[in-house]
């Protein structure tokens, strides 16, 4: 099962998520084989860590709320919430492997929340530019619950256009990049 998970992060606490980064990614490394995509967001100053983003194939619920909750920042008070909801890949591929590579253009997580009729459960034609698509859950997948997406754009309005902005409740967009050990 695939689950999307955001920290979002407690204001304050870049100085902790500083201390705690090398715990941060060796906690990480114990999903390597699991992870689809990972890596922090930031606030509109873009150097600021606001959040970080990890959608990981795990077993089950339980699986993933163990998986989000014995994060080490979590656990030491850095996060001030946490998004945590079944996800579905329907690019069939991790983050790794986006044609685009992990550098060059700006990078954006585009967070929509919704419920009712599902909303773009197709990805847009030119996949070439998401490098995470899909819908969220609800916990035995049966609920749209809206659609969360990485991707390389222009600018965070270009971003923001890849959801159909009338069937959500509520857009995010947030500067992101690529997670993980260098």
């Amino acid at each position: 099962m695939e689950f999307f998970c955001y920290h979002r992060d407690r204001p304050g606490s870049a100085a902790l998520r500083t201390e705690l980064l090398e715990e941060h990614w060796s906690y990480m490394d114990r999903f390597a084989e699991e992870l689809i995509a990972r890596g922090p967001t930031f606030a509109e100053d873009g150097e600021t860590p606001s959040g970080s983003v990890h959608i990981v194939d795990l077993p089950d619920a339980a699986a993933a709320r163990a998986f989000a909750f014995e994060e080490p920042v979590y656990q030491a008070g850095g996060y001030r919430d946490v998004l945590l909801r079944r996800w579905r890949n329907l690019l069939g591929r991790t983050m790794w492997e986006f044609p685009g590579g992990r550098t060059g253009g700006d990078r954006y997580l585009v967070l929509g929340l919704g419920s009712g009729e599902p909303a773009d459960v197709v990805p847009p034609p030119d996949r070439d530019e998401l490098i995470a698509y899909g819908p969220l859950l609800s916990d035995d997948g049966t609920a749209w619950l809206g659609t969360a997406v990485l991707l390389r754009a222009a600018d965070a309005a270009t971003a923001r256009a890849v959801l159909t902005a009338d069937r959500y409740a509520h857009i995010e967009v947030h500067d992101w990049e690529f997670g993980g050990r260098r």
